[in-house]
């Protein structure tokens, strides 16, 4: 059994803000983002740049300071101080939830061991918002980020999606979506639907449906641009005739096999779910 410790939080301390951003449309900010970012101490942002563009809109004039993949690991010494002098502390991303692909957890975590309080402040996501609007099966998926761009870790990372038997998705650049798209073919994925999402709430927001052989044509031809959400249809079965791999057993089970040897004969050459394998391999019993 495992032992949980719950740090008393520091009753003085500031808060940590985690504040979800517009991901294209300004106007999908939430009241309760702009209030707290105009009573925070100060604004960590992935790019101080992108993220002046939203403050000057709803006329935010907190302090603002840079925190992005390069710099989180000596930035959070100081958004710490900063914390347990008792400053109020708002992480953002460039656009949408902050922590999804984008840097932050090492602060989240370091606040949360020093007894701090982390407080989410939801709002948009570009995971989600093509999710919900790709028409593929929503209950179970599976968010991969960024896949790695090259060698083994790539080739596991693609496998490890192809072998999903839910919905898969992942963000992309517009430059590589092509080869991705080729890619998810050569790896058996070529006759599932997939949807690409693109610019999502943004003026030339599109969402592009089809298999995942029929978009990977697309993108040869024709260049993209903007940010991309990739939804992927989960791996379907294949119907089963548990009938005839009942008989298959049966027979398996006549010349001498074990049932450990028949659900694996099942499996391996009749293409049984292992499920259904092993239960057919021990009825025969």
């Amino acid at each position: 059994m495992l032992a949980h410790t719950t740090r008393q939080l520091m009753p003085t301390a500031g808060t940590l803000y985690l504040v979800s951003t517009p991901i294209g449309n300004l106007a999908d900010i939430t009241y309760r983002a702009v209030d707290v970012l105009r009573k925070v101490a100060l604004i960590a942002a992935e790019d101080t740049r992108h993220t002046r563009h939203l403050l000057s809109r709803y006329d935010i004039r907190a302090r603002l300071e840079s925190f992005h993949e390069h710099s989180e690991a000596e930035r959070i010494v100081s958004l710490i101080t900063t914390l347990e002098a008792g400053g109020d502390v708002a992480l953002v991303s460039d656009a949408g939830t902050p922590l999804l692909s984008d840097p932050g957890s090492r602060l989240v975590t370091a606040a949360i061991e020093r007894g701090l309080r982390v407080v989410p402040i939801p709002g948009a996501s570009a995971l989600l918002a093509a999710l919900v609007g790709s028409g593929l099966e929503m209950s179970t998926f599976t968010f991969l980020g960024f896949l790695p761009r090259r060698g083994r870790e790539r080739e596991e990372a693609l496998a490890f999606l192809s072998g999903l038997p839910h919905t898969g998705v992942l963000y992309e650049a517009p430059t590589r979506v092509a080869g991705t798209l080729a890619d998810l073919v050569r790896v058996g994925c070529g006759s599932r639907r997939c949807v690409v999402g693109r610019e999502l709430t943004k003026q030339y927001e599109e969402f592009r449906r089809g298999t995942v052989s029929e978009l990977s044509r697309y993108y040869v031809d024709n260049s993209v641009r903007g940010e991309i959400v990739l939804v992927l249809e989960g791996q379907v079965e294949s119907p089963v005739d548990t009938i005839q791999l009942a008989r298959v057993a049966h027979e398996l089970r006549a010349q001498g096999y074990s049932s450990r040897e028949v659900a694996s004969m099942l499996r391996d050459a009749h293409g049984a779910p292992r499920n259904v394998a092993y239960r057919l391999a021990h009825e025969t019993t």
